[in-house]
């Protein structure tokens, strides 16, 4: 229990980024939780693999308040969703298997890199042009296999990938952001479930966890997220979005060297 103030912490900050910038959660509980679990001493050899699985386990609360509000909106095209639906399943689930081969160096070494990328499209605001109409069920569904795949390798929502696709895809960009955040649902669910088996009967895991999801830091997170984020809502109709965003991705900059994660 010494532990809960600082999960409470992060999701509380996490939720105030997302409300106000419209940025995945997971890209800042997981580097602040592989820090908080290696000063916990817990499961040291799968440091990253607890950060991601916990990461994925707590989008799944607050994404059902953003899908909701959204929703509300009729900003989400439920067409395109359930086109992208078997991919981002299959592949979500798939990512979480493929981490339980990997070590901690190496998911170290992927999120950094990911984090960059983030970084640099969000800092110099990178956006696709519209390019092509969205494509039938076969292409979608490889679309979001490697959404899923991707997103469950990093612990994200998959925003950072699943918006620019759509963009691309000649998708009007408020329903693309809404769809965006429906989509999110399922691939925190599958990777969650998906590192919760890949971890099942891992030897040296957190007696609190279940699989890779470390449930005291699910619980203080996902709490405060939820709290946090519609403020960071209302703020963000009264702060200079841009230039927030342009100090966000400076700060990923920053924290985009593998060592930092722990």
């Amino acid at each position: 229990m010494d532990w809960i103030l600082p999960y409470l912490l992060i999701g509380g900050f996490a939720g105030v980024l997302a409300g106000l910038l419209g940025v995945g959660g997971g890209l800042l509980i997981v580097p602040f939780l592989a820090w908080a679990f290696v000063q916990q001493g817990l499961g040291s050899d799968w440091v990253m693999h607890l950060a991601i699985g916990t990461s994925l386990a707590t989008i799944v609360v607050t994404s059902l308040s953003s899908v909701l509000a959204h929703h509300s909106k009729a900003v989400v095209r439920w067409d395109l969703f359930w086109l992208l639906l078997p991919g981002i399943v299959v592949g979500a689930l798939g990512g979480a298997q493929l981490a339980s081969l990997v070590d901690t160096p190496f998911l170290q070494y992927l999120f950094a890199s990911f984090e960059l990328l983030v970084a640099i499209q969000m800092g110099l605001s990178i956006q696709p042009t519209a390019h092509q109409p969205m494509p039938g069920r076969r292409g979608s569904s490889i679309a979001g296999g490697v959404i899923g795949a991707v997103s469950a390798l990093v612990g994200i929502g998959g925003g950072t990938m699943t918006v620019p696709w759509l963009l691309w895809n000649r998708i009007a960009i408020h329903q693309a952001v809404g769809t965006s955040a429906a989509v999110g649902l399922p691939i925190a669910i599958a990777g969650a479930v998906g590192f919760i088996w890949a971890g099942w009967g891992v030897e040296g895991l957190p007696s609190s966890s279940s699989g890779f999801i470390y449930w005291p830091a699910f619980i203080g997170i996902a709490l405060m997220s939820v709290v946090t984020a519609p403020l960071g809502a209302r703020w963000a109709h009264q702060l200079p979005a841009k230039k927030l965003k342009r100090l966000f991705a400076l700060f990923l900059c920053n924290r985009s060297d593998p060592s930092s994660l722990g």
